[in-house]
Formats: structure tokens, sequence, C-alpha cells
């Protein structure tokens, strides 16, 4: 995967997780906040990846 496709798909799972997450406080459903959280930092991860790969794309370009 490309760093902007790592970025998109980490946006993604952020924006996904927070929704299940503060869907499962609203409704006292633990099972689905922690579903949420778990994709929260999932998205998280990604997309650091993402960030991790345009600075050693820059770093290789700079050599």
């Amino acid at each position: 995967m490309t760093s902007t496709t790592d970025k998109i798909k980490g946006k993604y799972d952020e924006t996904v997780g927070k929704t299940k997450r503060e869907i499962g406080r609203a409704t006292d459903d633990e099972e689905l906040q922690g579903e949420g959280e778990l994709q929260n930092i999932k998205g998280k991860g990604e997309s650091l990846k993402g960030d991790v790969k345009d600075k050693l794309k820059d770093l290789v370009d700079k050599s």
C-alpha cells in the first residue's frame, strides 16, 4: 500500500471506531464500545504507518 492509502484507511478506521465507541456508550453496549476503541487504535496505527512511509521516502529522496 502507498502512504496515502494507509492514511486514508487509517482515518476511515479512526472515524468508524469513534462512532462505534460513542454508540456503545450511548446504548450501554460495552462490547461495541470496546470494538470501536480497538478500531480507532488500529486506524491511528495505519495513519502513523503512512506518515512513516512518507518520512522514509523523503530521506531516500534526499540521499
